[in-house]
Parts: C-alpha cells; sequence; structure tokens
C-alpha cells in the first residue's frame, strides 16, 4: 500500500485547500522543495504534487517550483499534475525528471488527447478523475461534467494510463475519512492501479482501503493529515512497509 504525500502549489507556495476551493487555502509553507525533503527523509516512496494555479490557468505555471521539488526528492519518484493539457507541457515535466504526468480536465474534453500520449510515453500517463456524486469534474473542480466515472475509467484504460488517481471533492481536505465505497467500486471496474485521494485523516483511513488492495488499490494520497499532524507520515510508511530508512546504529 503506497502512502503518498502531497504537495499543492500556490503562488508558488505549498498550500491546501478544501473541497477544492481556491480561495478556501491554508498555507503551509513558503518552500515547497523543502517540505518534499521532509517527506523523503520520513520515507515517502512517491510524492504527488499539483500545480494548482496551472489547473486554473490550463498551463504550467509553477514548473520552476516543480522542478525543485523533483532535485529535492533525489531518487523518489514524482508525479505532477495541473494544467497539462497539451503535449509539449507533458513532454517538458518528463523530460526534466518527472516520473508519471497526470492528466485531469484535458482527458475528458479531449479524449484522443490521452491516447496519443500513452503512445509517445509508455507507462508515464496517469488520469486523474475527480468526481462529486459519481460525475467527473473539471477546469479545477469548478464545473460537473456529465461524464460517469466508471465509464471514463474504462475507456482510459483501454487508451494505455497506468494508473487512475481518484478523487472525491467532498471528501478532500475535509478529514473526515476517505471514499473507501466508491473508490473500491471503481477498482473493480478496471485492471489498472486505483489510487485514491481525498479524505485521509488518520492510519485507520489507510487501513480501510488497504483491505481492497487485491481488488486494485494501489495506495492513497494524503495531504492535510500530515500537515496539520494528524497523521505522521512515516509512522503510516512503517506500518505497510516496515522502516525503509537505514538503521543508524547499523551504519
Amino acid at each position: 500500500m503506497l502512502v503518498i504525500p502531497a504537495i499543492d502549489i500556490q503562488d508558488g507556495r505549498c498550500v491546501r485547500l478544501r473541497q477544492g476551493k481556491l480561495d478556501d487555502a491554508t498555507v503551509f509553507s513558503e518552500d515547497p522543495a523543502e517540505v518534499a525533503r521532509r517527506w523523503v527523509e520520513a520515507g515517502a516512496e512517491r510524492v504527488h504534487v499539483v500545480d494548482l494555479d496551472g489547473a486554473k490557468a490550463g498551463r504550467p505555471v509553477n514548473d520552476g517550483v516543480v522542478r525543485d521539488i523533483v532535485a529535492a526528492c533525489g531518487d523518489i519518484p514524482v508525479q505532477v499534475g495541473g494544467g497539462i493539457r497539451d503535449e509539449d507541457s507533458a513532454d517538458a515535466y518528463l523530460s526534466t525528471g518527472v516520473e508519471w504526468v497526470i492528466i485531469g480536465t484535458k482527458a475528458v474534453n479531449t479524449p484522443h488527447f490521452v491516447e496519443d500520449l500513452c503512445v509517445e510515453y509508455p507507462g508515464r500517463i496517469i488520469v486523474g478523475l475527480d468526481a462529486r456524486d459519481g460525475k467527473v469534474a473539471i477546469d479545477a473542480w469548478s464545473k460537473l461534467s456529465e461524464h460517469d466515472v466508471l465509464d471514463l475509467a474504462q475507456k482510459y484504460e483501454g487508451d494505455g494510463v497506468c494508473a487512475i488517481i481518484f478523487t472525491d471533492i467532498s471528501k478532500d481536505g475535509m478529514m473526515a475519512g476517505p471514499a473507501v465505497d466508491s473508490t473500491a467500486e471503481l477498482a473493480r471496474s478496471i485492471n489498472i492501479p486505483v489510487i485514491a485521494s481525498g479524505g485521509v485523516s488518520k492510519l485507520d483511513d489507510l487501513k480501510a482501503l488497504a483491505t481492497y488492495q487485491e481488488e486494485g488499490i494501489q495506495g492513497a494520497i494524503v495531504g492535510r493529515a500530515i500537515y496539520d499532524g494528524g497523521m505522521d507520515l512515516a509512522e503510516a510508511i512503517r506500518h505497510f512497509h516496515g522502516d525503509p530508512r537505514p538503521d543508524e546504529s547499523m551504519v
């Protein structure tokens, strides 16, 4: 079970939103790269980064900050989303050390875009499906489409994406627990991994999601809980993987 810390960037700073509302952000750090180093030191095996300004603008805005985060993470892979709506943007990230790019709005509005990217960059394209009441939201969660989450996920699997990140917007940033049932339903409907996002506030939430690992839930993105102190990231990672850091007494 992957426990993936999130770094959301707005105006060059590390923030957390509530229910995806750009005007309801809490600033946690002026230095996102330093935050990345903290999560790597805690044992993170992957880091999740979102350019919130990019998601709103429809193009990467904080790409320089993302590059700093990638450098800070060293060998730990980084996945990035937010404003990646053309091949040049995807290529720019993938060429500078990002392991996976996450396609959101463009995947819904221009379906062939995902298929084309998967051909060009096999194994490095993730689609983020953000939903409320089973319908996919787009444009930085400001609009609700008529598309059904399960139908789109099955289509993207056929296109060749390597994973789906599923966010229940009503849970995001609310510390009220993840959408376990709907995430598990999605995982059962496809054969590629599903990464849960939104609502994780304590270790028990991760344990609940982990019961569906065999059905396809690969991991979970954690955000506000590790910033507010409600969850110790290192402890959560040790629960599922042991301590990945070297024993200093043995060095």
